[in-house]
């Protein structure tokens, strides 16, 4: 199940509890007229060639976003297609593509050719800049030398601040305006405290009497906790460190969930607190289900509980031994028809009480875990998304139809989406779009969390605030 949100341009989410400021990272835009040096800047920033360059105008087209980093900080650079203001057909599309990255955008380079000095099409541009209320750094490229500095500061008529002279081609400055670019950004976030080092964490749930012990005991080789036909045995969380696989696991036996968090009473209310707080330990849960019985509705509420909580996930079939050949024809229908938001979690038949397939356990856990941790990058996240839109367009409502312009991954444990769109992406849709990114991209195990970030019509600001 994935989570939803509109995304205020000014208003991020936070992350879990894991991995460094994991929180969206700042769009920086870079626009210009054609052919000032944009793609070799984007390429400087980057410290590797990946924006197509070429000496003749107009290479760039769209707007293509990558992942940057300068002092710590992470960043979205957005290159964007030569701005001419007043274009007409493929030249005017070129143009509207680098008008919304400047309106996505948390800061924008505007790039001018120092060597030729500002043009009336870059004084246009600049008042289309200053109306944006973005803030703008002025980069002055194509300073090769000292001599070259003083046609740079000329460009202090533009008006729209310091000129920052730099190289794009051979790096001169470019330290200094990456430096300008952080300190004319928000302030970043706290990091978070990361739970890196150590056995990795994992939490076994499931309803009362499912076998949930006697699986750690398995595991352990010995009798670590209470095992009893009485359900409800296990009231506080047990940590035990296992061997597994040759690696050492932390596993957290749970109580069993019985019903509703607001119907507990007395113990289970205590019981369910205490089982909630170990799924926030956890890095991943095991949900343990009786493949015996048919799937109950406690199964799928710990289910959806562990998906909400963004930890990766592994569902273990147990009590294997004791199906026949019509209890697992019924099984695997039970399941087609209700875990269908969690198909993407890998599944382990186990006896907990002989067992059958528990070291199968532990493949599982590496999937999950690999799925939850796994990171796109931009550049073929944005490549994804530009043939996925191209041939499955959203629907058109009310005689418009929302784009997505780029996307980006703001987080990893569980991974997070950030689409930059020009309107309100239907629920649908959105479902459409996690289908497609795990058939491309695989995040086995993993919940996969999508937001928006729509692009705010001028004199539109705070219309949208608090809507989902």
């Amino acid at each position: 199940m994935s989570e939803y949100d509109v995304v205020e341009s000014a208003e991020f989410e936070t992350a879990g509890d894991f991995g460094a400021d994991e929180r969206i990272p700042p769009v920086v835009a870079v626009v210009g007229r054609p052919n000032v040096g944009k793609s070799t800047l984007v390429n400087r920033i980057l410290g590797r060639r990946e924006a197509v360059v070429e000496d003749v105008p107009g290479v760039t087209r769209d707007r293509v976003a990558y992942d940057a980093e300068w002092s710590g900080r992470r960043l979205t650079v957005v290159d964007t297609g030569g701005w001419l203001p007043d274009a007409a057909g493929l030249a005017a599309a070129i143009a509207e593509q680098a008008r919304m990255a400047v309106d996505l955008a948390d800061v924008v380079l505007f790039v001018v050719d120092a060597t030729v000095g500002a043009t009336d099409v870059d004084e246009a541009v600049v008042d289309i800049l200053r109306r944006s209320g973005k803030p703008v750094l002025l980069v002055a490229n194509k300073v090769d030398d000292a001599a070259t500095e003083l046609e740079a500061a000329a460009l202090w008529s533009l008006g729209i601040g310091e000129p920052h002279p730099v190289s794009a081609l051979h790096g001169r400055g470019s330290g200094d305006l990456l430096d300008a670019v952080l300190e004319a950004l928000p302030e970043p976030p706290p990091p978070v405290q990361t739970a890196e080092g150590g056995p990795r964490r994992v939490a076994l749930l499931g309803r009362p009497n499912v076998g949930k012990s006697s699986l750690l005991n398995k595991l352990a080789r010995e009798d670590r906790v209470v095992v009893d036909d009485v359900a409800g045995t296990t009231r506080d969380p047990v940590d035990e460190l296992i061997e597994l696989g040759g690696r050492t696991w932390r596993f957290i036996d749970t109580a069993g969930i019985r019903r509703r968090y607001r119907e507990n009473q007395g113990a289970d209310f205590y019981a369910t607190l205490r089982t909630q707080s170990a799924l926030e330990r956890a890095e991943v849960a095991v949900v343990l289900i009786d493949a015996s019985q048919s799937l109950a509705e406690q199964d799928l509420r710990i289910i959806s509980m562990v998906i909400e909580s963004g930890r990766a996930l592994v569902l273990a079939y147990n009590k294997w031994d004791l199906l026949d050949e019509e209890r697992r024809y019924y099984l695997e229908r039970e399941i087609d028809r209700q875990l269908h938001n969690a198909r993407w979690a890998p599944r382990v038949n186990i006896s907990a009480y002989t067992g059958r397939h528990v070291d199968k356990l532990v493949p599982a856990l590496d999937t999950a875990l690999e799925g939850w941790g796994h990171r796109v990058p931009t550049a073929k996240l944005n490549q994804f998304f530009a043939e996925l839109v191209a041939a499955h367009p959203h629907p058109i409502r009310g005689g418009k139809q929302p784009r997505v312009l780029f996307a980006t991954q703001a987080g990893v444990r569980p991974p997070r989406f950030v689409l930059f769109t020009t309107g309100f992406l239907e629920e649908g849709y959105r479902r459409f779009i996690e289908r497609r990114l795990r058939e491309e991209f695989g995040f086995p195990g993993t919940p996969v969390e999508i937001s928006m970030r729509i692009r705010e019509k001028r004199g539109d600001k705070g219309s949208r605030r608090g809507r989902k």
